[in-house]
């Protein structure tokens, strides 16, 4: 009977642990095909513009060349202070963002006067905006953002109602109420149990929340292309897209221009796009894995209903 017994332990034991095996398979292969794109993406932007129009993209193609990059790196100046601009808005927009959303957060988590107001209000902006028409002009019109750092931070960006649903939730699910009593007792204020004690043990949200706005600041273009006219104030997305479409429109009228554009429709507008893609998004790619567990936990935690 012991020998059954210990039998059956072992054949559960190889049973998990060859699941674990099809899992682990499973999520490995799932990663390589999520993966898969990016490295086409980078291998069609090292491809040679002739090889790229005649066969296509692929994998292995029949000639390598670094022209696209060469042409951007023509373009180094205005690339190069656009990094700068997106860099600064994505800090200072991340900064802020986590600093008014964690705020408001942790107010709807307290017995505070206006509680269920703040709460209809945040929710309702989730179901209803304004528009275009009517942003454009109010923050226009009374704040005066037009051609300034704030336009690219404070439109459609700075607080988001689905993050501070998440870090609510976060703070109601994770973070002890008895622990925020014993500061009252020991007569500690709200801001001090907010900084000294909410705030450490919320690190994986934080983090989560700062990756996401982080994401979208480095990604947003239309708030410079609404409210932004001076080119030096252009991020990186709106300089590469303004380089890509002179690139295509000098290739398109080379032939009419006759010697005036010698050389131009040797621009390679097709792989440039790929090029373009790759500069975009490989610092974030970059910056990703750090935050990858913070992101995962604070996800998981802060979907939890409260």
């Amino acid at each position: 009977m012991a020998k059954e017994q210990e039998i059956t332990s072992v054949k559960l034991y190889k049973s998990d642990y060859l699941m674990q095996g099809i899992a682990h398979t499973v999520l490995m292969l799932m990663t390589v095909l999520a993966l898969l794109p990016f490295l086409l993406l980078t291998i069609a932007s090292f491809t040679d513009e002739e090889t790229a129009i005649r066969n296509g993209f692929t994998f292995f193609p029949e000639k390598w060349s670094p022209g696209a990059y060469q042409y951007l790196m023509g373009e180094w100046n205005q690339i190069g202070h656009a990094y700068l601009i997106t860099i600064i808005v994505t800090v200072l927009g991340t900064t802020l963002c986590l600093i008014f959303t964690t705020l408001l957060a942790y107010g709807l988590t307290r017995d505070i006067v206006g509680k269920q107001f703040f709460s209809f209000y945040v929710v309702f902006t989730m179901l209803f905006r304004g528009g275009i028409v009517a942003s454009y002009y109010v923050w226009t019109r009374y704040f005066h953002i037009r051609n300034t750092l704030w336009a690219l931070i404070l439109p459609n960006m700075l607080i988001s109602a689905f993050n501070i649903i998440l870090i609510k939730n976060y703070f109601q699910t994770s973070v002890p109420e008895s622990l925020i009593e014993s500061a009252k007792i020991d007569g500690a204020g709200e801001f001090k149990i907010f900084y000294s004690i909410v705030l450490p043990l919320s690190k994986p949200i934080i983090a989560t929340i700062g990756l996401m706005s982080a994401i979208g600041y480095w990604n947003e273009w239309t708030n410079g292309l609404y409210y932004v006219e001076d080119s030096s104030l252009y991020s990186i997305q709106l300089v590469l897209n303004q380089i890509n479409d002179s690139a295509q429109f000098l290739a398109s009228n080379s032939t009419q221009m006759g010697q005036m554009l010698n050389g131009i429709a040797s621009i390679p507008t097709t792989t440039m796009r790929m090029a373009i893609a790759v500069v975009a998004i490989l610092p974030i790619l970059i910056a990703y894995p750090f935050f990858q567990k913070y992101f995962v936990k604070g996800i998981t935690i802060g979907a939890v209903k409260g």
